[in-house]
């Protein structure tokens, strides 16, 4: 959530974080494998570590046997490669007696039944088992569209509202307007070449044997190989995509956006990367274990992966925040008073104040809500505090919002869906590209690198709807500060400053703000406290 940003768990936002504007731009980002997001936040399918609140425009398969994979080949025969020997012949490796066949692990399976891998050969007819998983993919589906659909507020302002149309000019001079656009140029080129190699690795693991090659001279057991094919596919298309980081890092500082050194600045990325591979390696240890286990692995995998996210969640705020920011108490005073004030009229039960030490890499400005029930708090940068006390109390204002209308826990929700219909498409992709990308099956540890680049894949591919719904989100969060504080002024220089301090694009074109952009722009933010003043009788800022 941007200026404002979200969240019961949520990081800061976008705007409030430029860097967040460009995949592959921030420290700690990954981009073949995609960064897990912020537990309740919506990805927006770039991995910036932050999830800007208020005023942001833009801104997370098995074998013990190694490398002989065990898989059965035709007429019984497992072949050393993990694919199938021609003709039923028989390729270096183990044989299955008379009857049986062999499992991943290269032991004869009872009964003469294959390992539950949940893959259908290539050119055999679809099985019931498939039809009903591709029937419980279409149901989760219409589940996931009709809550998008209820909880989505798709219109934020009452019917009859005056219109006022976003105007740049009419807010900010032709030198500021001209800084945002020079920024947005210089930080596009990384942005996009970092999203292009995302997809470009992604494809690779998932339309070429390039994962299975890489991965096959890996030894051990298999969830060791598990562990290391995501540590050794993270670490090759970081170091591909190293270089970009810099590059945009370094166009931050010629901004005056980053304070870091390049200690720190290192420091953060790799907190970042291990973070995500302890995730991701969790997350895919789940799947080559069920599918080493049972036959339909989809359904105790979906499962999984709802109650994943929904503990994510809760583990976010007090495992990984800490991680990327120190956090103090805000010393009494009449802001805290305020702060705790404005909880209370807006009926959120808030624990404590914090800053959190921003300062130390960014000079953006930021707030948001963190923690759920008694663990809830408000967390103010301490760059943030450098802005009129009653901008302050706008910014928190807005954050209370999404802690108010539940923003947290109906995005997690979403989440879960969104993961449980996620490992459903994964089973079924998976018997679609398994021969092309030289796996056996999800049971093989070489289909990490395929897992990965669907999960890539899929990361980009539904991000502009993620920030679609967003941006509707953040817009409601935005009224609810107008109607708690009604100072539609003090809301319009609130966005000015952050958009000129954070350097928000004033006036993003389509791609980027289907691509990015999960907060509405400054000058959209600006037009509705005007749209607002009007409503209620006040005299338009």
């Amino acid at each position: 959530m941007d200026d404002l940003q979200s969240t019961d768990n949520m990081p800061p936002d976008d705007d409030a974080d430029p860097a967040a504007r460009h995949p592959g731009s921030q420290p700690g980002e990954n981009a073949a494998l995609p960064e897990p997001p912020g537990p309740g936040a919506v990805s927006t399918g770039r991995s910036d570590g932050d999830d800007v609140p208020f005023g942001a425009d833009a801104g997370p398969a098995g074998s013990d046997t190694a490398p002989d994979t065990g898989q059965t080949a035709p007429g019984g025969w497992a072949a050393p490669d993990g694919g199938s020997a021609s003709g039923g012949q028989a390729t270096p490796g183990r044989q299955a007696p008379p009857g049986r066949r062999a499992t991943p692990d290269g032991n004869a399976a009872p009964g003469g039944q294959a390992m539950p891998s949940g893959n259908v050969a290539p050119g055999a007819p679809a099985t019931p088992a498939r039809a009903g998983t591709g029937w419980a993919l279409v149901l989760l589906g219409v589940v996931i569209l009709v809550v998008v659909a209820l909880a989505t507020p798709w219109r934020v302002m009452p019917p009859g509202t005056p219109t006022v149309p976003p105007d740049p000019a009419r807010d900010f001079s032709a030198g500021e307007i001209a800084r945002a656009a020079a920024f947005d140029a210089a930080t596009s080129v990384p942005g996009y070449l970092s999203l292009g190699l995302t997809v470009l690795f992604a494809g690779l693991l998932v339309l070429t044997p390039f994962g299975a090659k890489v991965l096959g001279g890996l030894r051990g057991p298999w969830w060791v190989r598990v562990v290391l094919g995501v540590t050794v596919l993270t670490a090759i298309v970081e170091a591909v995509r190293w270089p970009l980081g810099v590059w945009f890092e370094v166009v931050l500082r010629d901004y005056g956006l980053s304070t870091q050194d390049w200690a720190g600045w290192t420091g953060d990325r790799l907190k970042g990367l291990a973070v995500g591979v302890v995730l991701q390696s969790i997350m895919v240890l789940v799947v080559v274990a069920l599918a080493r286990k049972v036959r339909r692995w989809w359904i105790p995998a979906a499962v999984g992966a709802f109650a994943l996210t929904l503990l994510a969640s809760f583990v976010y705020p007090v495992v990984f925040e800490p991680l990327f920011n120190d956090f103090r108490p805000m010393p009494q005073g009449a802001l805290r008073v305020n702060l705790m004030t404005l909880a209370e009229r807006a009926h959120v039960p808030v624990g404590d104040v914090l800053i959190a030490d921003a300062s130390r890499r960014t000079n953006a400005l930021n707030a948001y809500v963190s923690g759920f029930g008694a663990t809830r708090r408000i967390v103010v940068y301490d760059t943030l505090l450098r802005a009129p006390q009653s901008e302050v109390e706008l910014v928190v204002a807005h954050e209370l919002g999404h802690a108010k209308y539940g923003d947290v826990l109906v995005g997690t929700l979403m989440g879960g869906l969104g993961a449980a219909f996620g490992v459903i498409l994964l089973f079924l992709l998976l018997g679609v590209v398994r021969r092309r990308t030289g796996i056996v099956s999800a049971a093989d540890p070489r289909a990490v690198g395929v897992i990965m680049g669907l999960l890539s894949l899929a990361t980009v591919i539904v991000g502009p709807a993620q920030n679609l719904i967003s941006r509707h989100i953040e817009a409601r969060a935005d009224l609810h500060a107008l109607n708690l504080t009604k100072d539609p002024g003090t809301f319009l220089s609130m966005q000015k400053r952050l958009a000129i301090t954070n350097i928000s694009d004033l006036s993003p074109d389509p791609v980027e703000y289907a691509l990015y952009a999960s907060h509405p722009s400054g000058p959209e933010r600006i037009a509705m406290a005007r749209e607002w003043a009007a409503l209620n009788g006040q005299p338009q800022p």
